[in-house]
This record gives C-alpha cells, sequence and structure tokens, in this order.
C-alpha cells in the first residue's frame, strides 16, 4: 500500500531501530499518529534534548550529559580495574549484576577489518593513554562471545601484556539454572576449555 511521503518516511525512520521489521514500524507509526500524539511529541523532544545533550565521556567512552559519566566521577570506585566492554549496554547489565566496583571502557563496537573497523575507530590510542598514565593492574576484556569479539580481546590482552598488566576475560559457558541437555554445543565446547579447579 502507498502512504502519504510523510507516513512513509516515519515508517522508514522507525524502520532503522534493531529488531524493528516494516510490521512493527508501520504498528508504531500508526499508533503514536492514531491514539498517543503526546508520547509522539515527548519522543521528539527526548530525541532532540539527547541528540544535543548527549555525548561520550572522556575517559571511558559512556554515554553521559557531561564531560565525565557518574561511574568515572565516583572516587570511591577501583581505578586499577578497568573493564573492556563493546556498547553502553554492556556496562547497564554488569552495572545491574551490582557486583563489580571498577571502571569501564567502552569500545563502542569491536574489531572488523573488512568493515573498516580498526583501532583507532575503537578508541584504543584512549584505551592506551589509561593503561599508560592509571594505575591499572587488572584489564578484563568483556567482549561478547563472537569471533570478532574474541579477536578483539585477544588484540587488547596483547597491549595489556607489554604494558605487564594482568588481562583477564569473563567466563562464558554453561547459565546458572541451565540444564547440559539443552546447552548448545558451542556453549558447551567453551564452559570444558574455561573449568576451573575446585579447592
Amino acid at each position: 500500500m502507498n502512504f502519504s511521503p510523510a507516513l512513509s518516511a516515519l515508517i522508514a525512520a522507525l524502520k532503522r531501530l534493531p529488531g524493528v521489521g516494516p510490521k512493527s514500524a508501520q504498528r508504531m507509526a500508526f499508533h503514536l499518529l492514531e491514539r498517543d500524539r503526546a508520547a509522539a511529541a515527548l519522543i521528539v523532544q527526548s530525541l532532540q534534548d539527547a541528540l544535543v545533550k548527549v555525548d561520550h565521556c572522556s575517559q571511558c567512552r559512556m554515554l553521559c550529559d557531561g564531560p565525565l559519566c557518574p561511574i568515572c566521577q565516583n572516587s570511591a570506585r577501583d581505578a586499577s580495574l578497568l573493564c573492556v566492554v563493546e556498547s553502553p549496554a554492556d556496562v547497564v547489565a554488569i552495572e545491574q549484576a551490582a557486583g563489580y566496583r571498577g571502571r569501564y571502557f567502552v569500545l563502542m563496537g569491536h574489531l572488523s577489518p573488512l568493515d573498516g573497523i580498526g583501532p583507532h575507530e575503537l578508541g584504543v590510542p584512549l584505551l592506551e593513554q589509561a593503561l599508560d598514565h592509571h594505575q591499572v593492574r587488572e584489564l578484563i576484556l568483556a567482549t561478547n562471545p563472537t569471533v570478532e569479539g574474541e579477536a578483539t580481546a585477544h588484540f587488547l590482552a596483547e597491549l595489556a601484556r607489554k604494558r605487564q598488566i594482568k588481562a583477564s576475560r569473563i567466563a562464558h559457558g554453561v547459565p546458572v539454572g541451565g540444564e547440559l541437555e539443552y546447552v548448545d554445543g558451542g556453549t558447551l565446547a567453551h564452559a570444558l576449555a574455561g573449568r576451573l579447579t575446585l579447592d
């Protein structure tokens, strides 16, 4: 069906969101325009404000409203632990787990030479400055367990080793409460390779 140019443009814009296909975008557009124009106006205003105010933290590259994010401003955080993640969503996930008290560095992606994403695009020079000028004793590599994530972790571990900084990798494997018969082969292989000795 042919929609008006403005409606077509709105649907096309909504389709750019991750996980939103043509039908979902159409449903969202219709809902906002038919039933909740106030919510549509709020979304527009919030998005415009965020585009103007939100940028990257100058230390860790997390999204924030000022030069430093709240985590980097918090003097109670352990500056000797630096956890490297691929995205701001990963920081949120780790923070919600409520066990880590160190600092972060957000790559905003992973190494992908075919896509033109190398160390500079990931802010690696800024990470190297942090490793050279701060008291980092452990670099925790929390990149995703994909081929690109593993390659990125290996590359960053080499940077740490050159500086005699301990590099560790987060564990991957069987989820808590999971049953082995339902775990996929790749996850099970990771779990076996990363097994720990019981004391």
